[in-house]
Protein backbone atom coordinates (compact mmCIF):
# COMPACT_ATOMS: atom_id res chain seq x y z
CA UNK A 1 0.00 0.00 0.00
CA UNK A 2 1.45 3.14 -0.78
CA UNK A 3 -0.45 6.68 0.13
CA UNK A 4 0.45 9.54 -1.96
CA UNK A 5 0.47 13.19 -0.71
CA UNK A 6 -1.25 15.81 -3.23
CA UNK A 7 0.59 18.46 -3.70
CA UNK A 8 -0.87 21.27 -2.22
CA UNK A 9 1.05 24.41 -4.15
CA UNK A 10 -0.30 23.55 -7.30
CA UNK A 11 -3.18 25.34 -8.75
CA UNK A 12 -6.68 23.59 -9.66
CA UNK A 13 -7.28 22.90 -13.45
CA UNK A 14 -10.89 24.19 -14.23
CA UNK A 15 -13.24 21.64 -14.66
CA UNK A 16 -10.36 18.58 -13.90
CA UNK A 17 -12.06 16.24 -11.27
CA UNK A 18 -8.88 15.25 -9.75
CA UNK A 19 -7.92 19.02 -8.37
CA UNK A 20 -10.97 20.96 -8.66
CA UNK A 21 -11.33 21.50 -4.40
CA UNK A 22 -13.83 23.94 -4.58
CA UNK A 23 -17.26 23.38 -2.56
CA UNK A 24 -19.99 25.66 -1.65
CA UNK A 25 -21.38 27.80 0.92
CA UNK A 26 -24.98 26.71 0.39
CA UNK A 27 -26.02 25.47 4.27
CA UNK A 28 -27.86 27.95 6.31
CA UNK A 29 -29.37 27.87 9.58
CA UNK A 30 -32.33 26.08 8.99
CA UNK A 31 -30.81 23.50 6.63
CA UNK A 32 -27.94 23.39 9.76
CA UNK A 33 -30.34 22.53 12.05
CA UNK A 34 -32.20 19.99 9.96
CA UNK A 35 -29.18 18.04 8.38
CA UNK A 36 -28.04 18.08 12.31
CA UNK A 37 -31.15 16.88 13.97
CA UNK A 38 -31.54 14.26 11.22
CA UNK A 39 -28.07 12.72 12.01
CA UNK A 40 -29.31 12.44 15.94
CA UNK A 41 -32.65 11.54 16.08
CA UNK A 42 -32.88 8.65 13.08
CA UNK A 43 -33.13 4.87 14.36
CA UNK A 44 -30.91 5.51 17.22
CA UNK A 45 -34.18 5.68 20.23
CA UNK A 46 -36.41 2.86 18.47
CA UNK A 47 -33.30 -0.08 18.41
CA UNK A 48 -31.49 1.11 21.76
CA UNK A 49 -34.70 1.35 24.57
CA UNK A 50 -34.77 -1.56 24.93
CA UNK A 51 -30.64 -1.62 25.12
CA UNK A 52 -30.65 0.88 27.11
CA UNK A 53 -33.00 -0.31 30.33
CA UNK A 54 -31.64 -3.22 30.39
CA UNK A 55 -28.39 -1.80 31.03
CA UNK A 56 -29.68 -0.40 34.66
CA UNK A 57 -32.46 -3.82 34.46
CA UNK A 58 -35.24 -0.32 34.76
CA UNK A 59 -36.08 2.51 34.19
CA UNK A 60 -33.99 4.52 36.47
CA UNK A 61 -31.80 4.50 33.26
CA UNK A 62 -33.61 7.49 32.53
CA UNK A 63 -31.11 8.87 34.88
CA UNK A 64 -28.34 8.22 32.02
CA UNK A 65 -30.38 10.04 29.70
CA UNK A 66 -29.93 13.03 31.67
CA UNK A 67 -26.00 12.73 31.97
CA UNK A 68 -25.34 12.01 28.72
CA UNK A 69 -27.74 15.29 27.75
CA UNK A 70 -25.51 17.23 30.14
CA UNK A 71 -22.35 15.80 28.70
CA UNK A 72 -23.63 16.55 25.08
CA UNK A 73 -24.51 20.02 25.57
CA UNK A 74 -20.98 20.66 27.58
CA UNK A 75 -19.31 19.02 24.24
CA UNK A 76 -21.31 20.43 21.94
CA UNK A 77 -19.92 24.38 23.60
CA UNK A 78 -16.71 22.80 22.96
CA UNK A 79 -17.55 22.04 18.73
CA UNK A 80 -19.35 24.81 18.70
CA UNK A 81 -16.20 26.97 19.52
CA UNK A 82 -13.64 25.14 17.23
CA UNK A 83 -16.31 25.13 14.83
CA UNK A 84 -16.76 28.64 14.50
CA UNK A 85 -13.47 29.58 14.69
CA UNK A 86 -12.21 26.98 12.64
CA UNK A 87 -14.72 26.67 10.13
CA UNK A 88 -14.07 23.91 7.15
CA UNK A 89 -14.86 20.73 6.17
CA UNK A 90 -13.82 17.11 8.28
CA UNK A 91 -14.37 18.85 11.62
CA UNK A 92 -12.69 17.19 14.29
CA UNK A 93 -9.60 16.48 11.33
CA UNK A 94 -9.47 19.62 10.47
CA UNK A 95 -9.72 21.40 14.25
CA UNK A 96 -6.66 18.94 15.07
CA UNK A 97 -4.82 19.60 12.23
CA UNK A 98 -4.68 23.61 12.51
CA UNK A 99 -4.15 23.26 16.11
CA UNK A 100 -1.32 20.42 15.96
CA UNK A 101 -0.89 19.65 12.62
CA UNK A 102 1.63 22.47 12.63
CA UNK A 103 3.80 22.08 15.06
CA UNK A 104 7.20 20.35 15.69
CA UNK A 105 6.35 17.52 17.03
CA UNK A 106 5.55 13.78 15.74
CA UNK A 107 2.64 13.24 17.48
CA UNK A 108 1.10 16.33 17.56
CA UNK A 109 1.56 16.19 13.31
CA UNK A 110 0.24 12.31 13.74
CA UNK A 111 -3.33 13.40 15.80
CA UNK A 112 -5.18 14.33 12.95
CA UNK A 113 -4.48 11.22 10.47
CA UNK A 114 -5.40 8.98 13.69
CA UNK A 115 -8.61 10.89 13.59
CA UNK A 116 -9.40 9.94 10.21
CA UNK A 117 -7.96 6.47 10.28
CA UNK A 118 -10.26 5.62 13.32
CA UNK A 119 -12.87 7.28 11.46
CA UNK A 120 -12.96 4.73 8.89
CA UNK A 121 -14.35 2.37 11.62
CA UNK A 122 -16.17 4.31 13.69
CA UNK A 123 -18.08 6.06 11.54
CA UNK A 124 -18.86 4.05 9.27
CA UNK A 125 -20.07 1.61 11.77
CA UNK A 126 -22.28 4.60 13.15
CA UNK A 127 -24.07 4.46 9.74
CA UNK A 128 -24.23 0.73 9.43
CA UNK A 129 -26.08 0.44 12.74
CA UNK A 130 -29.12 2.55 11.01
CA UNK A 131 -29.72 0.37 8.35
CA UNK A 132 -29.05 -3.05 10.42
CA UNK A 133 -30.92 -1.48 13.21
CA UNK A 134 -33.94 -0.82 10.90
CA UNK A 135 -34.03 -4.37 9.24
CA UNK A 136 -36.72 -5.65 12.49
CA UNK A 137 -39.10 -2.76 11.69
CA UNK A 138 -39.18 -3.90 8.01
CA UNK A 139 -39.82 -7.28 9.08
CA UNK A 140 -42.90 -6.22 11.66
CA UNK A 141 -44.12 -4.42 8.20
CA UNK A 142 -43.35 -7.76 6.15
CA UNK A 143 -42.92 -10.62 8.69
CA UNK A 144 -42.14 -12.76 5.33
CA UNK A 145 -39.53 -10.71 4.77
CA UNK A 146 -36.16 -13.44 5.52
CA UNK A 147 -38.38 -16.33 3.75
CA UNK A 148 -38.93 -14.50 0.49
CA UNK A 149 -35.09 -13.05 0.40
CA UNK A 150 -34.10 -16.67 1.06
CA UNK A 151 -36.84 -17.49 -1.44
CA UNK A 152 -34.69 -15.24 -4.05
CA UNK A 153 -31.20 -17.03 -3.27
CA UNK A 154 -30.65 -13.44 -1.99
CA UNK A 155 -26.49 -14.40 0.08
CA UNK A 156 -26.74 -12.45 2.57
CA UNK A 157 -30.64 -12.30 3.66
CA UNK A 158 -31.92 -8.76 5.03
CA UNK A 159 -27.69 -7.85 5.88
CA UNK A 160 -27.35 -7.41 2.10
CA UNK A 161 -30.38 -5.78 1.77
CA UNK A 162 -29.31 -3.12 5.03
CA UNK A 163 -26.31 -3.18 2.41
CA UNK A 164 -27.93 -2.44 -1.01
CA UNK A 165 -29.64 0.88 1.15
CA UNK A 166 -26.63 2.19 1.81
CA UNK A 167 -25.00 2.27 -1.68
CA UNK A 168 -28.33 3.96 -2.38
CA UNK A 169 -27.79 6.66 -0.12
CA UNK A 170 -24.85 7.32 -1.17
CA UNK A 171 -26.04 7.34 -4.91
CA UNK A 172 -28.92 10.54 -3.81
CA UNK A 173 -26.02 11.94 -2.06
CA UNK A 174 -24.57 12.42 -5.18
CA UNK A 175 -25.60 15.57 -6.01
CA UNK A 176 -25.13 19.70 -5.53
CA UNK A 177 -24.97 20.73 -2.43
CA UNK A 178 -28.02 23.21 -2.44
CA UNK A 179 -29.99 20.11 -3.61
CA UNK A 180 -28.68 18.24 -0.87
CA UNK A 181 -29.49 20.61 2.29
CA UNK A 182 -33.39 21.52 0.43
CA UNK A 183 -33.76 16.90 0.27
CA UNK A 184 -32.01 17.13 4.22
CA UNK A 185 -35.46 19.30 5.04
CA UNK A 186 -38.01 17.30 3.46
CA UNK A 187 -36.32 14.20 5.56
CA UNK A 188 -36.23 16.12 8.75
CA UNK A 189 -39.23 17.08 8.78
CA UNK A 190 -40.76 13.44 8.18
CA UNK A 191 -38.14 12.50 11.37
CA UNK A 192 -40.11 15.12 13.77
CA UNK A 193 -43.58 14.02 12.35
CA UNK A 194 -42.45 10.58 13.35
CA UNK A 195 -41.20 11.80 17.29
CA UNK A 196 -44.16 13.94 17.34
CA UNK A 197 -46.03 11.05 16.73
CA UNK A 198 -44.57 8.82 19.65
CA UNK A 199 -44.45 11.98 22.02
CA UNK A 200 -47.97 12.66 21.41
CA UNK A 201 -49.69 9.44 21.11
CA UNK A 202 -47.93 8.67 24.53
CA UNK A 203 -48.61 11.44 26.70
CA UNK A 204 -52.50 11.91 25.50
CA UNK A 205 -52.58 8.04 26.65
CA UNK A 206 -50.63 9.69 30.40
CA UNK A 207 -52.48 12.12 31.15
CA UNK A 208 -55.56 11.95 29.30
CA UNK A 209 -56.20 8.49 29.66
CA UNK A 210 -57.60 7.84 25.88
CA UNK A 211 -55.67 4.67 25.26
CA UNK A 212 -54.29 1.83 27.51
CA UNK A 213 -51.62 3.78 29.00
CA UNK A 214 -50.89 3.53 32.89
CA UNK A 215 -48.92 5.53 34.83
CA UNK A 216 -48.57 2.51 37.45
CA UNK A 217 -46.26 1.20 34.77
CA UNK A 218 -43.13 4.24 35.85
CA UNK A 219 -42.23 1.49 38.78
CA UNK A 220 -38.79 0.95 39.77
CA UNK A 221 -37.26 -2.10 40.83
CA UNK A 222 -35.84 -2.84 44.36
CA UNK A 223 -32.97 -1.24 45.16
CA UNK A 224 -32.95 1.00 41.84
CA UNK A 225 -31.18 3.67 43.90
CA UNK A 226 -28.62 1.71 45.46
CA UNK A 227 -25.48 3.23 44.14
CA UNK A 228 -22.74 0.48 44.29
CA UNK A 229 -20.21 -0.34 41.78
CA UNK A 230 -22.65 -2.72 39.52
CA UNK A 231 -24.72 0.78 39.61
CA UNK A 232 -22.08 2.48 38.36
CA UNK A 233 -21.21 -0.03 35.70
CA UNK A 234 -24.69 0.22 34.55
CA UNK A 235 -24.96 3.60 34.69
CA UNK A 236 -21.70 3.87 32.23
CA UNK A 237 -23.13 1.27 30.34
CA UNK A 238 -26.36 3.15 29.70
CA UNK A 239 -24.90 6.62 29.06
CA UNK A 240 -22.78 5.00 26.10
CA UNK A 241 -25.98 4.01 24.42
CA UNK A 242 -27.55 7.51 25.31
CA UNK A 243 -24.19 9.15 24.03
CA UNK A 244 -25.03 6.69 20.46
CA UNK A 245 -28.57 8.17 20.38
CA UNK A 246 -27.25 11.88 20.43
CA UNK A 247 -24.38 11.37 18.21
CA UNK A 248 -24.62 13.77 15.43
CA UNK A 249 -24.91 17.25 17.48
CA UNK A 250 -22.07 17.97 15.75
CA UNK A 251 -22.70 16.84 12.01
CA UNK A 252 -22.44 20.18 10.74
CA UNK A 253 -18.99 20.73 12.09
CA UNK A 254 -18.16 18.49 9.90
CA UNK A 255 -19.58 20.66 6.77
CA UNK A 256 -17.99 24.26 8.21
CA UNK A 257 -16.57 24.62 4.75
CA UNK A 258 -20.00 24.69 2.94
CA UNK A 259 -22.19 26.90 5.74
CA UNK A 260 -22.92 30.12 5.32
CA UNK A 261 -21.56 32.62 7.94
CA UNK A 262 -19.89 30.00 9.80
CA UNK A 263 -19.32 32.11 13.33
CA UNK A 264 -22.86 32.33 14.06
CA UNK A 265 -24.26 29.31 11.83
CA UNK A 266 -22.80 26.86 13.57
CA UNK A 267 -22.58 27.50 17.18
CA UNK A 268 -26.32 28.03 17.14
CA UNK A 269 -27.00 24.82 14.87
CA UNK A 270 -24.95 22.69 17.14
CA UNK A 271 -26.63 24.11 20.88
CA UNK A 272 -30.31 24.26 19.51
CA UNK A 273 -30.20 20.57 17.49
CA UNK A 274 -28.67 19.24 21.01
CA UNK A 275 -30.92 20.99 23.38
CA UNK A 276 -34.22 19.86 21.30
CA UNK A 277 -33.76 16.55 20.58
CA UNK A 278 -32.35 15.96 24.38
CA UNK A 279 -36.23 17.56 25.36
CA UNK A 280 -37.40 14.90 22.58
CA UNK A 281 -35.57 12.18 23.71
CA UNK A 282 -37.12 12.17 27.40
CA UNK A 283 -40.63 12.99 26.00
CA UNK A 284 -40.25 10.39 23.84
CA UNK A 285 -39.02 7.75 26.46
CA UNK A 286 -41.22 8.61 29.05
CA UNK A 287 -43.97 7.91 26.69
CA UNK A 288 -43.08 5.00 25.75
CA UNK A 289 -42.39 3.05 29.02
CA UNK A 290 -45.83 4.43 30.19
CA UNK A 291 -47.53 2.37 27.65
CA UNK A 292 -45.39 -0.77 27.28
CA UNK A 293 -44.17 -2.27 31.16
CA UNK A 294 -40.52 -1.92 31.02
CA UNK A 295 -39.76 -5.58 31.69
CA UNK A 296 -41.18 -6.37 28.21
CA UNK A 297 -39.96 -3.42 26.65
CA UNK A 298 -36.41 -4.13 27.30
CA UNK A 299 -36.92 -7.67 25.56
CA UNK A 300 -38.21 -6.30 21.80
CA UNK A 301 -36.43 -5.59 18.83
CA UNK A 302 -39.32 -2.92 17.52
CA UNK A 303 -40.45 -1.22 20.71
CA UNK A 304 -42.01 1.63 19.09
CA UNK A 305 -43.76 -0.59 16.89
CA UNK A 306 -45.10 -2.41 19.90
CA UNK A 307 -45.72 0.98 21.59
CA UNK A 308 -47.97 2.36 18.93
CA UNK A 309 -49.44 -1.89 18.51
CA UNK A 310 -50.53 -1.36 22.39
CA UNK A 311 -52.11 1.65 22.05
CA UNK A 312 -53.76 1.72 18.15
CA UNK A 313 -53.75 -1.78 16.90
CA UNK A 314 -51.49 -3.32 13.89
CA UNK A 315 -52.49 -0.91 10.99
CA UNK A 316 -52.35 2.06 12.94
CA UNK A 317 -48.55 0.45 13.90
CA UNK A 318 -47.63 -0.59 10.48
CA UNK A 319 -47.73 3.07 9.09
CA UNK A 320 -46.17 4.41 12.33
CA UNK A 321 -43.23 2.21 10.83
CA UNK A 322 -43.51 3.16 7.73
CA UNK A 323 -42.40 6.67 9.21
CA UNK A 324 -39.99 5.28 11.70
CA UNK A 325 -38.21 3.85 8.25
CA UNK A 326 -38.72 7.52 6.41
CA UNK A 327 -36.43 8.78 9.83
CA UNK A 328 -33.26 5.95 8.92
CA UNK A 329 -33.70 7.23 5.62
CA UNK A 330 -32.94 10.81 7.05
CA UNK A 331 -30.60 9.92 9.34
CA UNK A 332 -28.42 7.76 7.57
CA UNK A 333 -28.63 10.65 4.57
CA UNK A 334 -27.26 13.23 7.06
CA UNK A 335 -24.20 11.45 9.01
CA UNK A 336 -23.05 10.07 5.36
CA UNK A 337 -23.10 13.46 3.98
CA UNK A 338 -21.05 14.84 6.90
CA UNK A 339 -18.42 12.08 7.32
CA UNK A 340 -17.57 11.81 3.37
CA UNK A 341 -15.71 14.89 4.36
CA UNK A 342 -13.62 13.99 6.53
CA UNK A 343 -11.74 12.32 4.54
CA UNK A 344 -11.86 14.56 1.68
CA UNK A 345 -10.89 17.35 3.89
CA UNK A 346 -7.70 15.43 4.92
CA UNK A 347 -6.66 14.39 1.31
CA UNK A 348 -7.35 17.80 0.57
CA UNK A 349 -4.66 18.91 2.64
CA UNK A 350 -2.57 16.44 2.12
CA UNK A 351 -2.42 14.35 4.91
CA UNK A 352 -4.82 11.22 3.11
CA UNK A 353 -4.59 8.98 -0.42
CA UNK A 354 -4.65 11.87 -3.37
CA UNK A 355 -7.41 10.39 -4.72
CA UNK A 356 -9.73 11.17 -1.59
CA UNK A 357 -9.41 14.89 -2.68
CA UNK A 358 -11.45 14.51 -6.21
CA UNK A 359 -14.53 16.64 -6.48
CA UNK A 360 -17.09 16.09 -8.82
CA UNK A 361 -16.44 18.85 -12.18
CA UNK A 362 -20.23 20.03 -11.97
CA UNK A 363 -22.43 18.74 -9.23
CA UNK A 364 -18.88 19.78 -6.90
CA UNK A 365 -19.70 16.44 -4.17
CA UNK A 366 -15.94 14.82 -3.02
CA UNK A 367 -16.39 11.46 -5.02
CA UNK A 368 -14.01 8.82 -4.04
CA UNK A 369 -14.26 9.87 0.06
CA UNK A 370 -17.93 9.61 -0.59
CA UNK A 371 -18.55 6.61 -2.50
CA UNK A 372 -15.74 4.83 0.41
CA UNK A 373 -17.96 5.88 3.36
CA UNK A 374 -20.85 4.07 1.21
CA UNK A 375 -19.17 1.24 0.46
CA UNK A 376 -17.51 0.87 3.64
CA UNK A 377 -20.76 1.13 5.22
CA UNK A 378 -22.49 -1.67 3.55
CA UNK A 379 -19.82 -4.02 4.40
CA UNK A 380 -20.26 -3.15 8.19
CA UNK A 381 -24.12 -4.09 7.91
CA UNK A 382 -22.92 -7.64 8.14
CA UNK A 383 -21.65 -7.35 11.43
CA UNK A 384 -23.68 -7.87 14.86
CA UNK A 385 -25.90 -4.59 15.65
CA UNK A 386 -24.77 -4.56 19.44
CA UNK A 387 -21.02 -4.70 18.29
CA UNK A 388 -21.03 -1.90 15.76
CA UNK A 389 -23.06 0.41 18.07
CA UNK A 390 -20.70 -0.22 21.12
CA UNK A 391 -17.77 -0.03 18.82
CA UNK A 392 -18.79 2.89 17.21
CA UNK A 393 -18.70 5.41 20.43
CA UNK A 394 -15.54 4.38 21.85
CA UNK A 395 -13.24 3.96 19.07
CA UNK A 396 -13.50 7.32 18.86
CA UNK A 397 -13.74 9.07 22.44
CA UNK A 398 -9.28 9.37 22.86
CA UNK A 399 -8.91 10.28 19.37
CA UNK A 400 -12.00 12.70 18.58
CA UNK A 401 -13.50 13.90 22.11
CA UNK A 402 -10.98 13.76 24.32
CA UNK A 403 -8.24 15.31 21.40
CA UNK A 404 -10.35 18.29 20.34
CA UNK A 405 -11.05 19.27 24.15
CA UNK A 406 -7.51 19.17 24.82
CA UNK A 407 -6.69 21.12 21.11
CA UNK A 408 -9.49 24.13 22.00
CA UNK A 409 -7.28 24.43 25.22
CA UNK A 410 -4.05 24.70 23.61
CA UNK A 411 -5.78 26.92 21.14
CA UNK A 412 -7.35 29.21 23.76
CA UNK A 413 -3.48 29.65 25.31
CA UNK A 414 -1.16 29.41 22.25
CA UNK A 415 -2.85 30.14 19.16
CA UNK A 416 -3.91 33.83 19.65
CA UNK A 417 -3.58 34.38 15.93
CA UNK A 418 -6.84 32.46 15.39
CA UNK A 419 -9.90 35.02 15.67
CA UNK A 420 -13.32 33.35 17.63
CA UNK A 421 -16.42 34.55 16.55
CA UNK A 422 -17.74 32.66 19.53
CA UNK A 423 -16.83 31.44 23.25
CA UNK A 424 -18.28 28.64 25.45
CA UNK A 425 -19.73 30.26 28.30
CA UNK A 426 -18.20 29.48 31.65
CA UNK A 427 -15.16 28.52 30.33
CA UNK A 428 -13.38 25.61 31.23
CA UNK A 429 -16.19 23.98 33.78
CA UNK A 430 -18.29 22.73 30.05
CA UNK A 431 -15.24 21.24 29.01
CA UNK A 432 -13.56 20.09 32.03
CA UNK A 433 -17.46 17.95 32.29
CA UNK A 434 -17.08 16.71 28.80
CA UNK A 435 -13.84 15.38 29.55
CA UNK A 436 -14.28 13.83 32.92
CA UNK A 437 -17.60 12.22 31.22
CA UNK A 438 -15.85 10.55 27.92
CA UNK A 439 -13.05 9.33 30.55
CA UNK A 440 -16.19 7.66 32.68
CA UNK A 441 -17.46 5.95 29.92
CA UNK A 442 -14.57 4.62 28.35
CA UNK A 443 -13.06 3.53 31.77
CA UNK A 444 -16.35 1.41 32.10
CA UNK A 445 -16.08 -0.24 28.98
CA UNK A 446 -12.59 -2.30 29.52
CA UNK A 447 -13.59 -4.84 27.32
CA UNK A 448 -12.82 -2.44 24.49
CA UNK A 449 -9.78 -1.10 25.58
CA UNK A 450 -7.87 -4.04 23.13
CA UNK A 451 -9.88 -2.52 20.01
CA UNK A 452 -8.96 1.00 20.85
CA UNK A 453 -5.73 0.09 21.14
CA UNK A 454 -5.31 -1.78 17.94
CA UNK A 455 -6.73 0.83 15.65
CA UNK A 456 -4.48 3.48 17.54
CA UNK A 457 -1.25 1.19 17.30
CA UNK A 458 -2.10 0.11 13.31
CA UNK A 459 -3.14 3.64 12.68
CA UNK A 460 0.26 5.32 14.03
CA UNK A 461 2.33 2.36 12.14
CA UNK A 462 0.57 3.44 8.38
CA UNK A 463 1.46 6.96 9.40
CA UNK A 464 5.06 6.53 9.70
CA UNK A 465 5.42 4.18 7.26
CA UNK A 466 3.28 5.47 4.64
CA UNK A 467 2.37 9.50 5.61
CA UNK A 468 5.33 10.78 7.65
CA UNK A 469 6.83 12.90 5.61
CA UNK A 470 10.51 13.08 6.05
CA UNK A 471 12.55 15.49 7.51
CA UNK A 472 14.67 17.51 5.87
CA UNK A 473 18.44 16.18 5.79
CA UNK A 474 20.88 18.17 7.75
CA UNK A 475 23.72 19.52 5.50
CA UNK A 476 27.04 19.24 6.39
CA UNK A 477 28.85 22.56 7.91
CA UNK A 478 31.16 24.47 4.88
CA UNK A 479 34.98 24.11 5.48
CA UNK A 480 36.17 26.96 7.64
CA UNK A 481 32.44 27.52 9.16
CA UNK A 482 31.20 27.10 12.73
Amino acid sequence: MHLSNPAPHEPASAGDSTTDTTLVRGLGLFQSIALNIANMVGIGPFITIPLFIAAMNGPQALIAWVIAAILVICDGLVWSELGAALPGSGGTYHFLREIFGKQNSRWARMLPFLYVWQFLVSGTMEIASGYSGAVPYLKYIWPQLSEMLAQCQIPGGTSSLAAACALLVTWLLSRRIEVVGWLGIVLCTGTLITVATVIISGQSAVFYGLTHADSNLLTFPPDAFKIDGKWIHGLGAAMLIAIYDYLGYYNICNLGEEVRDPGRTIPRAVIISVVLVAMLYLSMNLSIIAVVPWQEAMKSDQIAALFMETLYGRNVAVIFTGLILWTVVACVFSITLGYSRIPFAAAKNGDFLASFARVHPTKHYPTVSLWTVGLLTAVFCYLPLATVIETAVTVRILVQFVAQILGLHVMRTTRPDIVMPFRMWLYPIPSLIALFGWLFVLGNRMEYFVSVGMVIASGMIIYVLFVEKPAAPVRPAEPGTT
